[in-house]
């Protein structure tokens, strides 16, 4: 028998999301862009930036937070006898969620981790988001009632649950072999932002440092925002919420000790104050992140435990962020990108598509 997991309890969650709450605002202090200490999609377009998946040239950097999720996530696993390589089914279908879940946050700017952050930090903007992302949800929720599924999960070889962590090791071997040289703005085969939020970053050996940590206790915690919402909307459960508010306001509260918090909608860092918009993109992402099964952050989790249905949704994220800056979907501080508008409309009628028409059983 295993022990009890005081991570997993209401007061574990709630340590959780409290020290996220802590590290995302020490991050930004430290180097990381404003309002974006950790921001799961916004690190994961970063990286499809470095790698040339797109040459948006201010979103460039390959972030190593997003690494340590997944390496921390896989370490704890296998500590605690976690690690179960497995698989369901659909995966082209998980693949275009995530790709649709990260254009709906390039158009807000942000998955729900930078929202609360964004919150935290003073900026009214992220109200919009937060309530995109529940309505997205809600709709979700609906689907789920009705017996929407994407198949069941089947055992697999271990070779199948390894693949996105030894991805993430290859990530930091490229990253170590072509570090950015002063002033360039390619260093072997990995580019690197010069200007704007790419440019940004707290110290590489920190960055992976809190990234492994926190991967290792969102393991633990099954910290999920987008669960967080589900739960309580489902079955009036809040156990994941607790952690969801604790992140909140221990954000707030570190954000005003380090002095960077600053209320309002205008002039708010990496963000708009087109707020049909960021209403309507979080809502796209928040149906996408509830037909796939959890929020981006909790995609990198479960990957690093084995999953690789996580694993299809985080590399449609990832290949997502590139079709984002390469089509003109993504918005800027100067609003929505040129297209980006038709593809928050387009990803909603395809979600839709998604929820209707993969309900019942599944062959």
């Amino acid at each position: 028998m295993q022990g009890e997991n005081i991570f997993a309890t209401r007061w574990g969650i709630i340590g959780v999301g409290a020290l996220i709450g802590i590290l995302a605002p020490l991050l930004q202090k430290l180097g990381n862009p404003g309002n974006m200490g950790i921001c799961v999609a916004c690190f994961e377009r970063d990286i499809a930036g470095a790698v040339g998946l797109h040459r948006a040239a201010v979103v460039q950097y390959l972030r190593p937070e997003i690494i340590g999720f997944v390496l921390g996530s896989m370490a704890a696993a296998y500590l605690f006898k976690e690690f179960r390589p497995r698989v369901g089914s659909a995966p082209i279908v998980r693949f275009i969620l995530g790709a649709f879940a990260m254009i709906g946050a390039l158009v807000f700017l942000g998955c729900p981790w930078r929202a609360v952050l964004r919150l935290a930090g003073g900026d009214g903007n992220a109200i919009l988001g937060l309530l995109g992302l529940t309505f997205g949800i809600w709709i979700g929720t609906l689907f789920l009632k009705k017996g929407y599924n994407l198949g069941r999960t089947q055992v697999t070889h271990a070779t199948v649950g390894w693949m996105l962590p030894l991805f993430m090791v290859g990530m930091f071997a490229l990253l170590l072999m072509f570090p950015q040289v002063p002033e360039q703005a390619k260093s072997g085969v990995l580019f690197y932002s010069l200007k704007g939020p790419g440019a940004m970053h707290a110290p590489l050996l920190l960055s992976l440092v809190v990234g492994l940590g926190i991967g290792f206790l969102a393991q633990r915690s099954r910290f999920c925002t987008m669960g967080a919402i589900r739960d309580t909307v489902l079955f009036g459960q809040t156990h994941l919420l607790s952690g969801f508010i604790a992140l909140t306001v221990v954000a707030f509260l570190t954000n005003l000790l380090l002095g960077q918090f600053k209320a309002g909608f205008a002039g708010q860092p990496v963000a708009h104050t087109m707020h049909i918009w960021n209403f309507a993109g979080m809502a796209l992402a928040g149906l996408a992140f509830a037909l796939a099964g959890g929020c981006p952050g909790r995609q990198l989790f479960l990957a690093g435990e084995g999953d690789g249905d996580a694993a299809v949704f985080v590399m449609g994220m990832i290949v997502g962020a590139g079709f984002a800056h390469n089509f003109g979907l993504a918005s800027s501080p100067k609003g929505v990108g040129p297209h980006g508008i038709a593809a928050v409309v387009v990803g909603l009628l395809v979600c839709l598509f998604i929820g209707f028409t993969m309900r019942g059983k599944s062959a």
